[in-house]
Formats: structure tokens, sequence, C-alpha cells
């Protein structure tokens, strides 16, 4: 479409594409005309101008006018034009979000990149760290339900092998009550025999214990301390005044202890209460928690899962080994040194175990203060030994032979999450600390693999 020289109007953007397309680029080359492309202030117009040329009169060009002079075709009423629907208007909203943007992305320019990460990672980790902390002081005010439910999951990663192996000889409700009273059974099996030998050793404990004292007096006397007669009764008249002076407090723990027993026995109650429907319908009651969920996350959240309750019960069955391992060979010392409370010693050793690193050297110490005193120095010299050689076997035999499989952590962050649980917690967030680790780095590790 000619227009003269000088010329100007307002066309779509199709019209002059078609002009384009029409003539051809190389055509436009060949007689010369001149092209640039630019848009007027209404979005979707173009202002088109004839070129002017002496040979050519229908060449088309697009001027680059000032956005503010951008001329409009107006009807024939005179009144101006409007421009399409949906375009947008010069100097609007779009034209001050640009700008903001522009403004945001120089000033993220001035910072440097690193930087730029590191507040990413920081902002991100301090929301985590405030979310699992929630969760602590939530778990902390139902600190008997929770501890019942992390017994009743032990009892059932111990005992739901067995039941499933008397499963296939008679019926699943009555595999899961034999093989509860079996470990009821032998749990009270071995506390009734050891506080049977503590009674029948009380009489001669009591004579050791005392011949322990002297022998320990006399060597602070004439050992390197070399305490006096006086100093001795100094302490004792100091103890027995701390005593007298503090005897309602003492007589106010000790009912707390028993509150506290009975807190102990309601919630190993509940704990086998629901060990019972863990190990007869564990997996009907995961399918129903995988149902809740989204279609397209049940198959991830199944497999992690699973991932998770096999890290939990490889752990818990590989500590028990390990706690008995240890208990047998204390046990077998003690006896062999003639050293008072060796079975009860022993059982202490056991429970100690499941708080890992620290557990069994903290108690086989309380066993070196009872042969100091029942004893004498030379063989808690050999107890003290004792504990150099179990956390050798321990830390080099056991752990990697049985704990390989179930717990991939490393030492380091065993030791921090045991003090850790040990600071939120005290002695139960010290034997949680570590399942609770594993579990959720081998459910995170399950969740980042691909399907």
């Amino acid at each position: 479409m000619p227009f003269p020289a000088g010329a100007s109007a307002v066309v779509p953007p199709h019209r002059l594409c078609a002009e384009k397309q029409g003539r051809g680029d190389d055509a436009a080359a060949e007689r010369g005309a001149p092209r640039s492309a630019a848009k007027a202030a209404g979005r979707g117009w173009a202002i088109v101008v004839a070129a002017g040329t002496p040979h050519d009169g229908d060449g088309v060009g697009v001027d680059l006018p000032p956005p503010t002079a951008a001329p409009r075709a107006t009807p024939e009423d005179g009144s101006p034009a409007a421009p399409p629907s949906g375009s947008a208007q010069p100097g609007g909203s779009e034209a001050s979000a640009e700008a903001s943007i522009r403004e945001r992305g120089s000033a993220d320019g001035e910072v440097r990149y690193g930087l730029r990460v590191a507040a990413g990672y920081a902002w991100r980790l301090i929301v985590v760290t405030v979310a699992v902390y929630g969760v602590f002081i939530f778990l902390g005010r139902i600190q008997l339900v929770g501890v019942a439910l992390f017994v009743g999951l032990v009892i059932s990663a111990l005992l739901r092998p067995v039941a499933d192996r008397l499963d296939r000889i008679m019926p699943r409700g009555l595999a899961v009550a034999l093989s509860l009273l079996a470990g009821l059974a032998l749990v009270g099996a071995v506390f009734t025999f050891i506080a049977g030998s503590v009674a029948g050793q009380s009489s001669a404990l009591t004579a050791q214990f005392g011949n322990g004292v002297t022998e320990i007096e006399r060597w602070l006397r004439e050992g390197p301390f070399h305490v006096s007669s006086a100093q001795f009764s100094a302490g004792a008249e100091q103890a027995r005044k701390w005593l007298s002076e503090h005897s309602g407090t003492l007589v106010g723990r000790a009912l707390g202890q028993a509150t506290a027993a009975f807190e102990v026995l309601t919630g190993l109650a509940l704990a086998i209460f629901c060990s019972i429907f863990f190990i007869s319908g564990g997996d009907r009651m995961w399918a129903w928690v995988v149902a809740q969920s989204p279609p397209t996350a049940r198959d991830r959240l199944d497999r992690a899962g699973r991932v998770g309750w096999g890290t939990f019960a490889g752990y818990t069955r590989g500590i028990v080994i390990v706690a008995a391992t240890n208990a047998t060979l204390v046990c077998v010392a003690l006896l062999v040194l003639r050293v008072p409370l060796a079975l009860p010693l022993s059982l202490l050793v056991f429970f100690a175990t499941f708080i890992p690193i620290i557990g069994a050297p903290l108690a086989l110490a309380v066993a070196t203060v009872v042969a100091l005193a029942g004893r004498g120095p030379l063989v808690a010299l050999l107890v003290l030994v004792l504990v150099v050689v179990i956390g050798q076997i321990e830390g080099h035999i056991l752990q990697p032979l049985v704990m390989s499989r179930a717990v991939s952590i490393h030492p380091v962050a065993v030791a921090i999450s045991v003090a850790c649980g040990t600071v939120l917690a005290g002695i139960v967030g010290a034997i949680v600390a570590v399942p609770l680790v594993s579990v959720t780095w081998a459910v995170t590790r399950t969740l980042r693999t691909p399907d």
C-alpha cells in the first residue's frame, strides 16, 4: 500500500507483517527501502511512515517516535481512536512493575552471589530449626506418651519376627499373645533372679562395704593425699548437718520419685497395649496412613516409611545384641574378680548401652566405685582396665559387625546427637536421639532418590 512521502498512519502489527511478507526481504533490500520497527505508546499498534525515495513511492518504513508523542489515527467524527481491547495504557501499572523489577535486579546485582546463596540457606535453616524446636517442645509436653510409643515400637521391633514365625503354625492373635507373654516372662525372670541374688548377699555385702570404706579411709590417710582424722571427722559432721537441714527436701524428692514410678508403670502399660496392635496389625495401620496422602505421593511415602521402619528395627535389634554382649562380658569379669553386686552391675551395663558411646563407660565407672568399696584399689584398677577393653570391643568389633547395616551415620554425628538429646530431654533424649537421627537420615535419603 503506497503512502505519500512524509505521511504517517497507525496500522495493526499483523498488517505490517503482511506488507513485509508480501514484498519479501530480498526485494526490499534490492530497492533500498530503509526499515526500522518500534511500538507506539499504545501496545499492538505501529507507526508506518513512507520512505519517499525518488525511485520508489510505495516503500514502507517504520519510524521510532518518542512514546509521548505517538500520533493516533482518528475516526471521521474527530474523536480519538481507542486502542484495541486488552492493550495497556501508557504509564500504567505495568510500567511501574517493570521499573520495580529493574530496581530490585540492580540492587541484587550489587550483592555478591555467594552472599545471596548463603543468605538463602540461612533463612531456610532458621525456619527448619524453629520447626524442629517446636516439635521438641510439643513432645516435651507429652513426654510420657512419646516415651510409651517409643517403647511400644521397640517391643514390636523385637517381638515381630517371633510372632511372624509363630503365625505359620497358629492364628495371628494367638501368635502375638504368646510372643508378648514369652517376652514379659523373660524380663520378669531376669529381674527376679537379680533381686534374689542381691537379697541373699545382703549381709555379706554390708560387711564388704564396711571393710571397703575402712580401707579407703586408710588409703586416703597414708596415701598421697595425707588426709587427717580431724578432716574426716569434720567431713562426717558436715554430712550429718546437711542431711538434717535438707530432710524435708529429700522427703519431697522421694515422694516425687514415687509419682515418677507410677508414671513409669502407666507408660509401660500403654507401651504394651500399643505393641499388641503394632505387632498384630501394623501393616494395615500403615496402609491406612498411606491412603490418606495424595495419590501421586503414596508410592514414595510407602517406600520411605518402610525404609524408616527397617532402619529402626535393625538399630533396635543391633543395640540389644551389643548390650547383651557387653553385659555378659562385664558379668563374667566381675564374677572372676569377686566384685560385689556383679549381676545388678551387669544389668546396669545392659541398659546403659542403649546410650551409645557414653552409656557403657558410665555404668562401668559405677562398677569401679563398687569394686573400690568392696575389694580395694587393686581390683578397682582392674575394673577400670575392663572399661577400656569393653569400649574397644564395642567400638571396633560389635558396632561395625552388628550396627553397620542398620545405621550409616558417622560416629561424630552419633556423639552430637547424644549430646543434643541429653540437653533437650535428659536420659530419655540420649536414648532416643540416635535412632531418631538414623531414621530421619534413611527417610531423607530415600525421598531424594529418584523413583
